[in-house]
């Protein structure tokens, strides 16, 4: 049966923290899996999800603590000791448990970091904290299990079995020389049907994929994306193995990756979440509609300059919106698909033959709307000229547009400027503007004033 959040749970777990029932709160969270328990504390108030905390095993708590909600985890750990984060930390992976010291005070880290009692874990953990957190080695975890290629299969499952009582998951077996350069992987089944005397040089596989631990994590992402890999190993510029990524560090990059797109897309200049202040909310947002004010502006003033066409021709007005919607529209269509090209990297040819698509693609879509709104028109407005200047604007419009949309996000990426910018109000405003200028330029043309 699925968990599920009640009033009635939520009622009896709070009375029971107020009465200090620790066996009834037992009870109620049961064999409940850490993620429940971890949306379930998140519904309480800080002082009751903290009890909750210290009252369990940090066996569980630890998982509890990395699938909560990011703000509450570090108002949490501001309720813990130092001692109680050591707790918890030596039951964590080095990579959550790296994550997690960086949330906190750096001059808290320091103190932290010395009540761990395991003094290979602190030394590991120390490591990964001078990585860059966006990097392969802020995202890896020292925990693998690693055999010596100079190792019979005995001496090999032997050291196996010690090194993974303190791995969560054996994906991968790496086979490494007496450098720890990374030579290759090793088969089990390999390794269960060949005899024990057999050396492990005989018998590993020496292709395996690896990221440098200098590597973006978009670029380890994409790597293992590709080869459809659960886990890959990272070495260092010597080809050391240093650690391993596993696929879901990988699922929170590309969550966290599109969550940024989605925002710059939709005119958010930097990472906000629902709960956030007012104020973060404001500071993402502000500068985007500064953006389409100036250009409603630019608009107006273009608008403007045409008062007397406007003025003689009324019914140029009344197409002014749909000439600017159907710019940006286009844009963006045209935008979006560039943009996730580059991000997938499955962008062929070159920007030309882009370009040349996108205006034989623009020019047919064009084409027909074009026609259906001189149709319509014509049969509103009855004038000839009027329904060819604006059907005739709409088509160009549509051209320039999707050609504007195209370019422009390559011309970011290779300028090293993330593309998706090119999705949200930015390519909007630049079209509509765009798209009123032609509009009416058209118009002066054919219709004259």
């Amino acid at each position: 049966m699925a968990f599920e959040i009640t009033d009635e749970l939520l009622a009896q777990l709070t009375s029971s923290i107020e009465n200090k029932d620790n066996s009834a709160i037992l009870r109620l969270l049961g064999d409940e899996h850490h993620a429940d328990i971890a949306e379930l504390l998140e519904e309480l108030k800080l002082d009751e999800a903290t009890y909750i905390i210290k009252l369990l095993d940090s066996e569980l708590t630890s998982e509890i603590l990395m699938d909560m909600d990011e703000d509450l985890r570090e108002k949490v750990l501001q309720n813990l000791s130092a001692e109680e984060i050591a707790e918890e930390l030596d039951e964590l992976d080095t990579d959550d448990a790296a994550d997690m010291i960086a949330e906190l005070p750096e001059d808290r880290q320091e103190i932290v970091i010395s009540k761990i009692e395991d003094s290979t874990h602190q030394a590991d953990i120390k490591e990964l904290l001078a990585y860059d957190e966006n990097s392969a080695g802020g995202l890896m975890a020292k925990e693998l299990v690693k055999v010596n290629e100079n190792w019979n299969v005995l001496t090999c499952v032997k050291e196996m079995r010690a090194q993974a009582e303190f791995v969560t998951r054996v994906h991968s077996i790496y086979v490494v020389d007496d450098e720890n350069k990374l030579k290759g992987r090793l088969s089990l089944k390999d390794l269960l049907v060949t005899s024990t005397k057999t050396q492990i040089a005989e018998i590993y596989i020496p292709k395996v994929d690896s990221v440098n631990v200098n590597d973006r994590a978009e670029e380890v992402a994409k790597v293992m994306q590709k080869y459809d890999l659960e886990a890959i190993p990272v070495v260092d510029d010597n080809n050391k193995l240093l650690g391993r990524i596993t696929i879901d560090d990988i699922v929170d990059v590309i969550k966290e990756e599109a969550d940024k797109d989605y925002q710059m897309a939709a005119g958010i200049s930097q990472d906000v979440e629902a709960d956030d202040s007012i104020f973060l909310h404001t500071r993402a947002r502000l500068p985007w509609l500064f953006l389409g004010i100036f250009g409603g502006m630019g608009s107006a003033a273009i608008m403007g300059s045409f008062g007397d066409l406007i003025t003689n021709h009324a019914i140029l007005f009344f197409f002014t919106p749909l000439i600017a919607a159907m710019a940006g529209n286009v844009g963006v269509q045209a935008s979006a698909i560039v943009v996730q090209g580059i991000a997938n990297h499955d962008l062929k040819g070159t920007i030309g033959q882009r370009l040349l698509k996108e205006f034989i693609l623009a020019l047919i879509n064009g084409l027909a709307l074009a026609l259906f709104l001189f149709i319509f028109t014509f049969l509103w407005h009855r004038e000839f000229l009027t329904s060819l200047a604006i059907s005739l604007s709409l088509l160009v419009v549509i051209v320039v547009a999707g050609i504007n949309g195209t370019f422009i996000p390559l011309f970011l990426s290779k300028r090293g400027i993330d593309p998706a910018i090119a999705t949200g109000p930015f390519i909007t405003t630049s079209n509509d503007i765009f798209g009123i200028i032609i509009y009416f330029w058209i118009a002066k043309m054919v219709i004259g004033i």
